[in-house]
């Protein structure tokens, strides 16, 4: 993949399909007529697109959308919310056929907002991984029971093992719970526990924010895997992920980045 004139001799980023390097973005419900052109250019640096918590379920373009990004190698899925509500409504195997039918090439499975045990989620995975590529999301939206560290490995390493392909930290849209503080600044312990345990490869990390990006871009590199971002700032990304930016000039002139900062809210 090309990402400028050549000029500027700007470092390769891996093609797509990517394994690393992911841009992950979350579509809060993005209408039909802006949407091929949306995803026609910015489709070279987006490999999984998520429409966000039941939108997939109302939209009556969910169709139209799904053929388009798959014409642009773009894995499509739904948000984990609406698997935690088809299985809360006793319907998950209902939820796969549904997903499947319609055309999505992905799904993520998630209990952040109910009470799904962990052994469901992981029969759940094991059940969807036959026919999806499965992103498990891992970490609470509720800001009040944020989860250790121990505990989010523990989980992580269960879901890759009951066939998860990528596990997604939590951090919603706001990018205020689960690996971020209510301020937007990143547990340091959440990142480290995970890195060290299972190496940035299969991690995903939901960073909205664009402090949060940076901050995970100095301390991994330009091909961390980065997730919920909104498809507008995709471009603004990718200059950060090239060194095209005053944060991360760094990456260009090869010497050592600054120490990552504590994003600002």
């Amino acid at each position: 993949m090309r990402t400028d004139a050549g000029f500027l001799g700007l470092p390769a980023r891996p093609l797509k399909p990517r394994s690393t390097g992911l841009t992950h973005v979350l579509d809060r419900g993005v209408p039909l007529a802006n949407f091929e052109p949306l995803v026609a250019a910015i489709a070279p640096f987006v490999d999984i697109w998520k429409f966000g918590w039941g939108t997939s379920y109302l939209d009556r373009d969910l169709a139209d959308k799904l053929a388009i990004l798959a014409r642009h190698q773009v894995l499509a899925c739904p948000g984990g919310t609406l698997a935690e509500v088809a299985w809360l409504r006793h319907r998950a195997r209902d939820f796969l056929d549904w997903a499947e039918a319609v055309g999505f090439s992905a799904v993520e499975v998630s209990n952040g907002a109910s009470a799904m045990p962990a052994p469901e989620k992981r029969r759940l995975i094991a059940l969807a991984s036959g026919r999806f590529v499965v992103l498990s999301e891992v970490g609470s939206k509720d800001p009040r029971r944020p989860r250790s560290p121990v505990d989010l490995v523990q989980e992580a390493r269960a879901d890759l093992e009951a066939g998860a392909r990528w596990v997604v930290i939590e951090g919603r849209e706001q990018g205020d719970v689960g690996l971020y503080r209510e301020d937007g600044s990143v547990r340091e312990e959440v990142v480290e526990g995970m890195a060290a345990a299972l190496g940035p490869g299969p991690v995903v990390f939901e960073a909205p924010r664009k402090q949060q990006q940076v901050w995970l871009i100095r301390r991994f590199g330009r091909d961390v895997n980065l997730g919920n971002v909104a498809p507008a700032e995709v471009l603004g990304l990718e200059t950060l992920r090239l060194g095209l930016r005053a944060d991360t000039l760094f990456l260009l002139s090869g010497a050592e980045g600054p120490a990552a900062p504590r994003p600002s809210p």
